[in-house]
């Protein structure tokens, strides 16, 4: 049996809650939802990359990019994503942010849903990630 192992790149701190910014399970590695927060500095607290959805959409993808990374796999390798975003009206600069940063990818896009919820103040956009590798 494949045991679970927590992926957490150094760019991030330790989880609020129980939980693992990835976990690798054999071929499969989940990343947990993340949000806009730049780089974590110690004894700092978390900081939102801005308060415009561009910022926090672009700094939250790099989250992403950075729990895949650690965990060997690349954007080609997620075959879904879950966009959770605070407000409706986000949701067509979302796509155009969204559609620009996978302008270059060279495999077929991810499936993707969307979905509006209610994040921590000044959070806008919230994204997870499954990658299957190999």
């Amino acid at each position: 049996m494949t045991e679970k192992t927590a992926v957490t790149p150094p760019t991030h701190t330790t989880p609020p809650a129980k939980f693992s910014h990835g976990v690798k399970k054999g071929n499969i590695l989940q990343v947990a939802g993340q949000v806009g927060f730049l780089p974590a500095v110690a004894g700092q607290p978390p900081t939102p990359a801005g308060d415009s959805l561009r910022a926090q959409t672009l700094q939250t993808l790099a989250n992403v990019a950075a729990v895949l990374e650690e965990g060997g796999a690349a954007w080609e390798d997620v075959i879904m994503m879950r966009i959770y975003l605070t407000d409706t009206a986000h949701f067509a600069e979302f796509n155009e942010i969204y559609d620009a940063y996978f302008a270059g990818l060279k495999s077929v896009p991810a499936a993707r849903t969307t979905v509006y919820v209610g994040l921590p103040a000044g959070l806008l956009v919230e994204i997870d990630a499954l990658a299957v590798l190999g």
